[in-house]
């Protein structure tokens, strides 16, 4: 995890910076989000397929990673950004609309991982969507082409590129076939 500097900062600071979308808010710290082109990419192609599933069937709200969740009970100035967020329409309220952060849990937290990401950074990271109440994290590999599934109720699953990635409970009705979501090889 790379610091980005030394003083404390606050959710508050964070908002205020003209370009902190790479960035998360870590115990007052700003901690850069690792980036690389194929992780974009296939943080895109998530992104789209979830935002065209849930537009189609009112399901609720994707959102991207330029938008953080603020919502640790336990670390009230703790603001994560997963590279793509899903709430269900029934949860998302006009209010939240106007929030800086989104102050509640999402139901679905989906984390890419990029070159320069540590593993212990991405463990931590699901422990902690885990802990504030999110029931579905998925962790997309690229590089192995892999995804894994993280539920609330401690179980985890490994999906290969010939497997079938569900939304199981959370987004009922949503699949797509793992290879879907890397670039041709």
């Amino acid at each position: 995890m790379a610091t980005v500097q030394a003083r404390t900062y606050t959710p508050a600071d964070l908002l205020a910076m003209p370009d902190s979308s790479g960035v998360e808010l870590v115990d007052g710290n700003l901690v850069e989000k690792p980036m690389s082109v194929l992780s974009a990419l296939v943080e895109a192609k998530i992104l789209s397929k979830l935002t065209v599933f849930c537009d189609g069937h009112k399901m609720g709200v994707v959102l991207s990673a330029t938008n953080g969740i603020q919502c640790f009970p336990n670390e009230p100035g703790k603001v994560r950004k997963p590279d793509v967020a899903f709430v269900k329409r029934e949860r998302f309220t006009q209010e939240h609309l106007n929030e800086g952060f989104l102050s509640i849990a999402p139901d679905l937290a989906v984390e890419v991982v990029s070159t320069n990401d540590e593993v212990e950074d991405l463990n931590e990271k699901v422990e902690e969507y885990l802990a504030a109440g999110i029931p579905l994290v998925w962790i997309i590999d690229p590089a192995n082409a892999i995804v894994i599934i993280h539920r609330k109720d401690g179980s985890v699953a490994k999906l290969h590129r010939n497997d079938e990635l569900s939304g199981e409970d959370v987004l009922p009705g949503f699949t797509c076939k793992v290879a879907d979501l890397f670039p041709a090889s």
